[in-house]
């Protein structure tokens, strides 16, 4: 199924798209995607439309084991990604307090985020989203931020650019003819991007989504996104076909 170009219809269209993909990432993720111990949700979020998933460790988990209810799935090889970017994070950050976030189910190891046309609506909206990543990073949790819209004046290389200006001093450009983004962080002590490219009429790639620094599972972004354009109404098929 290739990428459509969300551009073509209202934000609210996508707003749609968007809520039920989320769900059915979710599912997906809970249907033995991910290993014993974890489980994903519906981020509880406070003011605000967009929904993200959130995947918690339960508090009888300690560490990933790989097991027979799908945590065969659990890659420890680094992913291989058009591009990877590293950045120790040295000084205030080793000496920190940590932060450590808790759930009442267990603790958050790691989120999906989806980018919507509000997250760049306007400054205060980009600027926002770019603070909330950068902070998960930050206290160590893992992040996956899908962007399946191009570049604007306010972030005129992705949002990905934004967020990593913010973990490390680096310039990385996106290529001219792959201007969407997929982007898995991991938030060890040395934070890691794996970044893939993508464009309007490409497949997507399943991403990794990291549960530990160097454990991660993939995300099965294009099954999950052909179910949901599958159950969208023709009449909102026809006007991106």
């Amino acid at each position: 199924m290739p990428i459509h170009d969300w551009t073509r219809v209202e934000a609210g269209t996508f707003h749609d798209f968007h809520q039920q993909w989320i769900a059915g990432l979710c599912q997906a993720l809970n249907a033995g995607r991910l290993p014993h111990g974890y489980f994903a949700m519906l981020e509880q979020r406070v003011p605000g439309p967009e929904l993200g998933v959130v995947a918690l460790q339960s508090r009888r988990a300690s560490r990933v084991k790989k097991g027979p209810n799908g945590g065969t799935a659990v890659i420890d090889t680094p992913p291989r990604t058009r591009i990877v970017e590293k950045a120790e994070v040295e000084g205030y950050a080793r000496k920190a307090d940590r932060i450590a976030i808790h759930h009442g189910l267990g603790e958050v190891a790691a989120f999906i985020e989806l980018v919507s046309p509000g997250n760049k609506g306007s400054h205060h909206a980009l600027r926002a989203f770019v603070e909330k990543a950068v902070a998960f990073l930050e206290q160590g949790i893992h992040l996956l931020v899908v962007d399946l819209f191009p570049p604007s004046r306010r972030d005129p290389q992705g949002i990905h650019r934004l967020i990593w200006e913010q973990i490390a001093d680096t310039k990385s450009r996106l290529p001219a003819r792959k201007p969407l983004t997929l982007a898995s962080y991991s938030a060890g002590a040395m934070k890691k991007a794996y970044v893939e490219p993508v464009a309007v009429g490409e497949s997507l790639p399943d991403m990794p989504l990291f549960l530990e620094p160097d454990r991660h599972v993939l995300t099965p972004l294009e099954l999950t996104y052909q179910a949901t354009w599958d159950a969208l109404p023709i009449e909102i098929r026809e006007l991106l076909e």
